[in-house]
């Protein structure tokens, strides 16, 4: 489990094979912000919060908290395909 914000975003980053600097760069901030972050010296602001999960593409309580959010784009699916995916996760969901 990861401890911090800065422990997940470090991980995201690294899993997703960018350095800091190129984080810095997509984000508009210095790589030596990025630094501070994973060190737990700062903590980002809500807006970069934002943007990191727009890079990586994951929630922003998967940055700000111990539990792994998994999330899927059904924005293309019809409406009875959406409320069938929906129903299932409910239903899995509720065996736990």
């Amino acid at each position: 489990m990861l401890e911090n914000i800065g422990e997940r975003i470090k991980y995201l980053r690294e899993r997703n094979g960018m350095t800091q600097a190129e984080l810095a760069k997509k984000l508009g901030i210095t790589r030596s912000a990025v630094n501070a972050w994973e060190m737990s010296i700062s903590a980002p602001s809500v807006r970069n919060i934002i943007e990191i999960s727009r890079v990586f593409n994951v929630s922003s309580d998967t940055i700000l908290t111990d539990r792994d959010i998994c999330t899927a784009d059904i924005t293309a699916l019809s409406d009875n395909d959406r409320e069938l995916v929906l129903r299932l996760i409910d239903a899995l969901s509720r065996e736990k």
